[in-house]
């Protein structure tokens, strides 16, 4: 275990200085961003040792698997990130867990994620998934309709419109494809001046999401390693 440990420090190490110099890059102060370790398929082992190493938030894409973990995990003081594909009929076990969705792309799933909420007398940071790659089987909101998204969950009682989260198309320059996000937050910022965050950048392009104004970066693999083949 201390072979672990010491493992995911050395990388957790890599990834800060990764970000401290893009930051450096563009003239942002790397306290800006914040990291979100992704521990899909792997063990609850993995995530405690993160949080003893100062890891705070934590990503999860698979409601079964997550819904598990936070429970098993409860005694840490973790902010558990939801940032996978979510149907309405998970809603409710995605609430009763997760503190932030980022994978908000369409009204109803506000709707239901709002009544959820309401259930379970909690609150939650919502950000509204932008589809940058126009394919709908992959999750987010065209981009004409991620003010009406934004609209919806600011209406909402229970979620707060916390700003916006993509995903680079695979085989396209991500610079490119996050440079399309800065006309979409200007209009969510211009209507929600609170919705500041932006979700974007993973293990292989958390410079380009930085530079193009990242405030929250999901890095997995570049911290845990290669994902263990487990379905």
């Amino acid at each position: 275990m201390t072979g672990r440990r010491d493992e995911l420090a050395d990388n957790l190490a890599v990834v800060q200085e990764r970000i401290a110099a893009a930051c450096r890059g563009c003239g942002r102060d790397p306290a800006e961003v914040t990291t979100v370790v992704v521990t899909k398929t792997w063990p609850e082992s993995d995530v405690r040792l993160l949080a003893d190493l100062g890891v705070r938030n934590v990503g999860e894409n698979r409601d079964q698997e997550a819904s598990v973990k936070a429970a098993d995990l409860a005694d840490l003081d973790l902010v558990w990130h939801f940032v996978g594909q979510l149907q309405r009929n998970k809603a409710a076990s995605v609430v009763s867990y997760a503190d932030v969705v980022h994978s908000v792309d369409r009204v109803s799933l506000v709707a239901a994620l709002d009544r959820a909420a309401q259930r379970e007398d909690r609150y939650l940071d919502a950000l509204v998934q932008v589809s940058l790659h126009g394919d709908p089987g992959r999750g987010g909101a065209d981009p004409g309709d991620v003010l009406a998204v934004a609209r919806a969950v600011a209406a909402s009682e229970r979620l707060r419109l916390a700003g916006l989260m993509a995903v680079a198309p695979l085989g396209e320059d991500p610079a490119a494809a996050f440079a399309r996000l800065a006309p979409l937050r200007q209009q969510v910022l211009t209507e929600f001046p609170d919705a500041t965050w932006l979700s974007a950048g993973m293990s292989g392009d958390l410079e380009e999401a930085i530079a193009a104004g990242a405030t929250h970066v999901r890095v997995g693999s570049a911290v845990l390693g290669r994902r263990p083949d487990v379905r």
